[in-house]
């Protein structure tokens, strides 16, 4: 009887699923901004898809996410159930802050969204289309102010790359870095700069309302939805997409990586994840294994260069 009731129990053991793995994710940044809704939106997903039974977000703010990188590489390595949120201003912030801690101390996963750049200007402003905004970048770069986030971050870069497109030097675009979106919108709404760039979805409800003019969008494409030309239909040849991508801990076995990558594959081909990116208005830029290694090469390589062209990195 003994040894029944023990096989019994083996059995049952044997028959139970494994349970999901618990994960810690670090938002490196402040509640609110880009970085923690997209870990937010992970958290809520993997567990209501019962890919984790448990995730919790910490968020450690600062110079575009690398103090949080640095503390995340030094204090997780090994961990297979710890999680970072990073994507193209952590690029940027990892150049012009030299840091000594980068991504390759850590274990990139997969690229998850993807949001494209908008140009506003004031409802009141002399610019009517992005041609407008061109010709006086090209006539005087300095008289042009332009409202966006961190130097060096995605709005930065963009304005960069708009510059050297239309044969204007980029140290000589005069950029205005704020730390906050709303106060960006602020200084674009009360005609303080010439224009503003920002992610699409941080100036949507003014563009809807009629009090910002949105001149261009930096997609290759226009999208659905977004009454915008392209900068290239504007005859300025330049693409940019800010993009939010997540990464493991470093030192991790090829088991313990192969296990992270297939939870965050099932993540973003769930229908929970598809609805939060409808939800936010978020494009689908799903990219993991060597073919994300391999493109985040590409970025961090290109983004050097325009924040050398910019003079933001020597």
């Amino acid at each position: 009887m003994k040894h029944f009731f023990l096989a019994s129990l083996m059995a049952g053991a044997i028959a139970l699923p494994a349970y999901a793995a618990d994960y810690t994710i670090i938002a490196p940044a402040n509640p609110g901004g880009g970085w923690d809704q997209t870990a937010r939106s992970l958290q809520t997903v993997m567990q209501q898809e019962g890919i984790s039974g448990n995730v919790q977000v910490q968020n450690v703010p600062g110079a575009g996410g690398t103090i949080g990188l640095a503390q995340f590489a030094s204090q997780s390595a090994g961990n297979p159930n710890a999680l970072i949120v990073g994507g193209y201003v952590m690029v940027g912030a990892i150049l012009t802050n030299k840091a000594p801690v980068t991504l390759k101390d850590v274990t990139p996963i997969a690229r998850l969204t993807g949001e494209y750049e908008a140009i506003v200007v004031p409802a009141s402003s002399p610019f009517q289309s992005m041609a407008d905004l061109v010709a006086a970048l090209k006539a005087d770069p300095g008289a042009v102010s332009w409202a966006g986030g961190s130097a060096g971050g995605t709005d930065h870069i963009a304005v960069g790359q708009i510059a050297k497109a239309a044969g204007v030097d980029p140290t000589k675009i005069n950029y205005i870095a704020f730390s906050g979106g709303g106060e960006a919108l602020a200084a674009i709404l009360g005609s303080q700069v010439s224009a503003g760039i920002s992610g699409y979805g941080e100036f949507e409800s003014q563009v809807k309302s009629g009090t910002l003019r949105l001149l261009a969008i930096t997609s290759d494409k226009r999208i659905d939805g977004i009454d915008a030309p392209t900068l290239k239909e504007s005859g300025i040849d330049v693409v940019v997409e800010n993009w939010r991508m997540i990464a493991a801990a470093p030192g991790l076995s090829d088991e313990q990586k192969a296990a992270v990558s297939a939870d965050i594959e099932k993540l973003a081909k769930s229908a929970g994840w598809q609805e939060t990116l409808k939800t936010k208005g978020w494009q689908d830029t799903y990219l993991a294994g060597p073919a994300f290694e391999e493109q985040l090469a590409k970025d961090i390589s290109a983004t050097e260069a325009t924040l050398k062209a910019i003079g933001l990195v020597k």
